[in-house]
This record gives C-alpha cells, sequence and structure tokens, in this order.
C-alpha cells in the first residue's frame, strides 16, 4: 500500500466517523473540550496503527479503545491537561427524546462514575454487546453487567427524581 492510498483510506475512515466519535469521547470525558483532545489523540495513534487495523476491519472498535484508554490516562495525569475556558456545542442528534429530555439524560449520566458512565456509552449508547464492552474496557463481562445494573438503576432514579422515565435502550439487558 502506497503512502497516499493509505492517507487517503485514513481520511475517508476519518470523515465518515469523526463526528460520531466526538460524541463518543463526549460521553466518556463530560467535556467538549477534553473530548476533542482525546478524540485528536485517538485518531493520531490510529493513523500509526492504521495498515494493522485496516487489514484487521476494527478500527472503530480500536479507536473506541483509545478514547477510554487517552480519557483514563487523561484523569491519572490533571498536571497535563489544559483548562477550557468556553463550552463547546455539539448539535443534538435525532432521537425519540426531546430536547429537555435528552438534556436531563445526558446529565444523568455524566454524574455516573466514570466506569459505570464509560459502560453506559458502550453497551447502551453504542448498543455494543456485552463481551465486546467487557474486551474494549479491559473488565470481566460480569464486571460489565455488574457497572450497568447499578449505572441504570441510579439513571432511573435520578431521572424519576426529575419526572422523567428513562427511555430507549437503557432498559434493555443482556445476560
Amino acid at each position: 500500500m502506497s503512502r497516499a492510498s493509505r492517507d487517503a483510506e485514513f481520511t475517508e475512515f476519518v470523515v465518515a466517523h469523526q463526528a460520531r466519535l466526538r460524541r463518543v469521547a463526549y460521553a466518556v470525558c463530560g467535556d467538549w473540550h477534553r473530548a476533542d483532545d482525546v478524540l485528536q489523540t485517538a485518531l493520531a495513534k490510529l493513523y500509526v496503527a492504521w495498515p494493522r487495523m485496516r487489514r484487521s476491519g476494527r478500527e472503530l472498535a480500536y479507536v473506541r479503545r483509545i478514547i477510554v484508554n487517552a480519557d483514563l490516562d487523561d484523569r491519572r495525569r490533571p498536571w497535563r491537561r489544559e483548562q477550557a475556558v468556553l463550552d463547546g456545542h455539539d448539535p443534538a442528534a435525532r432521537s425519540g427524546l426531546d430536547p429537555g429530555e435528552r438534556t436531563d439524560l445526558l446529565a444523568a449520566v455524566q454524574q455516573l462514575p466514570p466506569m459505570q458512565r464509560r459502560v453506559v456509552v458502550l453497551r447502551h449508547w453504542l448498543g455494543l454487546p456485552v463481551a465486546e464492552t467487557a474486551v474494549e474496557l479491559g473488565i470481566s463481562e460480569g464486571t460489565v453487567k455488574s457497572y450497568s445494573s447499578r449505572a441504570l438503576a441510579t439513571l432511573r432514579g435520578d431521572l424519576a427524581v426529575a419526572g422523567e422515565a428513562p427511555a430507549g435502550r437503557a432498559g434493555n439487558r443482556e445476560d
């Protein structure tokens, strides 16, 4: 593979998936500026591994794993973190929720502990199976189920207090 074709394939992948990956990074990080930094790190690492990843067909899984790991690294080294001064904005995705419900749900998800939030994003937002979520987070399937159960219970309680009912896949369970 020539460098030009490699760059063209990588650029095509980034153009096709960047917006969704940015939203995944935001869901994991909880801050648009950090999400942009984490995504940039993830895409740089993907570029280095592109020939190997392209052959495997697991590019998205690899990038999601890098996003989670980059967020963990950033949290462990707060002295390296840049301070954001403005809130970023992302247009709302189409969903069955009205904007107020979506805002309440996202705020409730952001209040979850980091690992529960990551499990909810991978399992219920991206719809990954338990096994794949476990592999991406480096934890057991039982731990994924446990975190998911606790997170969903917390979300149901938080949203019930706000007069909301959780919608979508959040009630689904895969054993």
